[in-house]
């Protein structure tokens, strides 16, 4: 019995299969969901939009359990949409910040405040990247950073929030984020 594989009629190169497929030029994913305005997706979207910016954006930003991070670790977010080269320059310190807030010797909940607060802050200027310094715990021993893990958790649940990353070692390096933020139209 003959394999189909082994016939040297079906067998079709690579760049003979490619002909006439162009290569894609995007390096930004549109996540946003199609269809009818009835979709249950695009009414989650509308909702999250008619959250007024001034309600409390403490809001879901709570002070449980998270994962800990070693004080050293590189941290990098992005959201959805965020492009490549965009999270390349903010990583590399090319997009100046223009506001910093330092969280050094406080407690979870004043941490939680005073970011929530700042970014709100932040956001109402305008702002387009500010600096977070967290710190990295070494006065604690050989402790996990705790502030360093809750922020990255609620940068990541704060509206507004495109994308942060570790600082350049000018401004602080791990112990440090850039943030950049959503402008508002």
């Amino acid at each position: 019995m003959k394999d189909q594989n082994d016939d040297p009629d079906t067998d079709l190169s690579f760049l003979d299969a490619m002909q006439g497929v162009t290569r894609h030029k995007h390096d930004k994913a549109h996540l946003k969901p199609s269809g009818s305005k009835l979709d249950p997706h695009n009414q989650h979207y509308r909702r999250q939009a008619a959250v007024k910016e001034e309600d409390k954006v403490i809001d879901g930003l709570s002070d449980e359990a998270v994962d800990l991070i070693e004080s050293g670790e590189e941290l990098l977010f992005a959201s959805p949409g965020v492009q490549l080269r965009l999270l390349k320059r903010l990583k590399q310190g090319h997009i100046p910040w223009e506001q910093g807030l330092d969280l050094h010797g406080y407690t979870v909940d004043q941490a939680r405040d005073q970011l929530s607060n700042f970014i709100f802050d932040a956001r109402r200027r305008n702002n387009r990247c500010v600096l977070i310094v967290h710190g990295k715990s070494h006065s604690s021993g050989n402790q996990q950073a705790l502030i360093k893990s809750y922020v990255n958790e609620w940068l990541k649940r704060l509206n507004g929030v495109l994308a942060f990353c570790s600082a350049q070692a000018r401004d602080g390096g791990s112990g440090a984020l850039y943030v950049l933020l959503k402008r508002d139209k």
